[in-house]
Formats: C-alpha cells, sequence, structure tokens
C-alpha cells in the first residue's frame, strides 16, 4: 500500500506542528505546504526543506518578489495529494472546502471551523470509526479535545453522570503575544456555558456537560478544573484507573515540584520535545479527589499541540487506510513518542 499522500495548508502553529508529525509517520508523506504569508514563519519551512506553495495568485507574486523559492500554486499542489490539512485562519478555510472537493481531495479542519462545515466533529479516541471514508471532517479544538479525551474515558468506564468545568484560558499564543492579547486581568466569557461544552457534544452527544471560561493574563497553555457527578459512589482507584485505560492522558504530580503550568512547560524541554510541545492532556494525579459520587480533577492543555495527533489520526480516517481508530492511535503515539507519564514512578506507586 502507498503512502497517504498530504498537503498542509497554512503554515502557521498548528500548520507547522501537523507538518512535522506528518514527515514522522511511517504511512504518510508530506508533498509540499502553502501559505500567503513571506515573513520567517514560511521561510523557516523553506529553510527546512519543505517544498512551499503559494495558496493564492497574490501570494504567489508577493513570494517571489520577497525572493523566496515558490515550488508552484496551491491548485497543482492539491493535484498531488489525497488529504489536505487546512490550517489557515478562521472564515478563510470555510471557503477552501469547495476547492478541495473540486480537486478531489479529502480535507482536515481545525476546531476554529464550525461544526457544520464539514457535518463531523473529530476527536480519535471517540469516533475515529464514523470519520472512515468521509470526504471531510473537522478537529476540534484544543480544550475541547482536552474533555472529550477526559471525560469520554470516564463515560467509557460508566463512571460520568455530568461535568460542570471551569476552563482558565491562555490569553493569546506566545508567538503573538505582542501583538495583543490581555494584561494584569482575567476576561470571562460573556455567556454560560462557553462554547467548549456544546462543541464537545459535536463529537459525544450524549455527555452532559457545561462549562465556563475566562481568558488569563498569560501565554502557556490551558487550565481546566472539573467537578463532575458520578454514576455511583466509587473510589479514588476507579477513577483513575478509567483514565489510565484511555490514550493520551499522562499524568504529572505537585510533589515532582509540576505545581504550575510554566513548570510543565518548561519539562517538555528538558525531555527534549520538539518546540517544547505536550501532545498528552496533562491531569494532576496527586491533586484528583473523589468523595462518594463526586470527583474533582484538574489539568493542563498545551493548545498549540494537542490537536496534532487527532489531526493525523484523522489523515488516516479520511483516507481509510486504517479502519481501527486503536491501531492508528498506537501508530500516531509511538511515532510521536508520546508518553503516559513524563517522570519516573516513585517506588511503590502504581505506574499512570
Amino acid at each position: 500500500m502507498s503512502n497517504i499522500r498530504v498537503v498542509v495548508n497554512g503554515y502557521g502553529v498548528i500548520g507547522k506542528r501537523v507538518a512535522d508529525a506528518v514527515r514522522l509517520m511511517p504511512d504518510m508523506e508530506l508533498v509540499g505546504v502553502s501559505d500567503v504569508g513571506t515573513d520567517w514563519r514560511v521561510r523557516t519551512a523553506v529553510e527546512l526543506g519543505y517544498p512551499v506553495f503559494a495558496a493564492t495568485v497574490d501570494a504567489a507574486a508577493a513570494m517571489r518578489s520577497a525572493g523566496m523559492a515558490v515550488a508552484g500554486d496551491l491548485a497543482t499542489l492539491l493535484g498531488e495529494a489525497d488529504v489536505v490539512v487546512d490550517s489557515t485562519p478562521k472564515k478563510v478555510a470555510a471557503g477552501n472546502l469547495e476547492a478541495y472537493r473540486a480537486a478531489g481531495v479529502k480535507a482536515v479542519f481545525q476546531g476554529g471551523e464550525s461544526h457544520s462545515l464539514t457535518g463531523h466533529s473529530f476527536v480519535a479516541q471517540a469516533n475515529y470509526g464514523t470519520a472512515l471514508g468521509r470526504d471531510a471532517t473537522r478537529v476540534v479544538s484544543c480544550n475541547t479535545t482536552s474533555m472529550v479525551r477526559v471525560l469520554g474515558a470516564l463515560q467509557d468506564a460508566g463512571l460520568l453522570a455530568r461535568a460542570r468545568g471551569v476552563l482558565i484560558r491562555r490569553a493569546t499564543d506566545p508567538g503573538e503575544s505582542h501583538e495583543g492579547g490581555i494584561m494584569n486581568t482575567m476576561v470571562p466569557e460573556s455567556s454560560i456555558p462557553s462554547h467548549q461544552g456544546p462543541d464537545a457534544r459535536t463529537v459525544r452527544p450524549e455527555l452532559d456537560v457545561v462549562t465556563m471560561a475566562a481568558k488569563a493574563s498569560h501565554t502557556q497553555t490551558h487550565n481546566h478544573y472539573w467537578a463532575l457527578q458520578l454514576t455511583r459512589p466509587a473510589n479514588r482507584e476507579e477513577v483513575l484507573d478509567a483514565l489510565r485505560a484511555a490514550p493520551r492522558i499522562a499524568f504529572i504530580r505537585m510533589e515532582d515540584g509540576l505545581t504550575g503550568l510554566n513548570t510543565t512547560v518548561e519539562l517538555m524541554r528538558d525531555l527534549g520535545r520538539p518546540r517544547g510541545d505536550m501532545w498528552e492532556v496533562a491531569l494532576w494525579e496527586d491533586v484528583l479527589t473523589v468523595q462518594g459520587d463526586e470527583a474533582f480533577l484538574t489539568y493542563q492543555v498545551y493548545n498549540e499541540a494537542i490537536v496534532v495527533p487527532e489531526s493525523i489520526d484523522a489523515i488516516r480516517a479520511l483516507a481509510g487506510t486504517v479502519p481501527d481508530g486503536a491501531a492508528s492511535i498506537a501508530m500516531t503515539d509511538e511515532a510521536l513518542g508520546m508518553r503516559r507519564h513524563f517522570l519516573p514512578e516513585p517506588v511503590g506507586v502504581t505506574p499512570a
């Protein structure tokens, strides 16, 4: 079987990470990336040896005027592809769908687009099978992905009745903090529920979840706090076991000095992660508390990276090359080097 030929349209925060991940997959070939920019971001793609194409006619002229080597236009690139991952800005992506369909190329969109664009929203562990062979899907946002992973694990174990969560969101991506963002304040979202709860139900319609959210004056990742009503009284180990059974949740501990969002970010750098990325949900194991039929937990979401493995699995699902979701997840996780725990377990503690 030949490799899946993949195009990444939009070489930004998500696109550059997806492009790198595609290169690591044994069953995929990155045939090129497309963008409209001429700044350091796109020039970095050239430096890394990626074939760079212009997304528009105007962009092609601007790129060439800036002295950039342009391999061709997006239409030419799509002619060489099986699947395109669209990571262009909001509202731009939606306008690309018909072009992808006309070219006969399957398309993976990101969570900034609406569910109605594709009629299907994707998190690999929850609904890989329903994406098989589709012409398009939408990988949900970073926060929604984390919710489906964690809450879905408890739901699959028959433990979750309903979930009520508070999300403390980073103000902006680190690379854009010089352009805007909030400082010395916190900004609550103007409606309850915030959009993440309804978005999670596009993947798991039966999920009883309400979210509240606020933007805080930092750029390093999101932080979730959940109060969970369980289906029955349970003990802490039962809840942990349910979470341990799910993919892409890694356990961290306050007692290891991982006491803030910045400490986990620094840990990823020390572990040699590319760009310091964390694809897993980092859940504080020693904070998780269970009282009868209620559970309380907190975890960290690395917004720039968490959707990358989901995008890779979505490529396989649309292409139909790997029918089993668990098999695709295992392939992706092995190629990326994902972990279930980041540090050695203390003696006498059950591995997470």
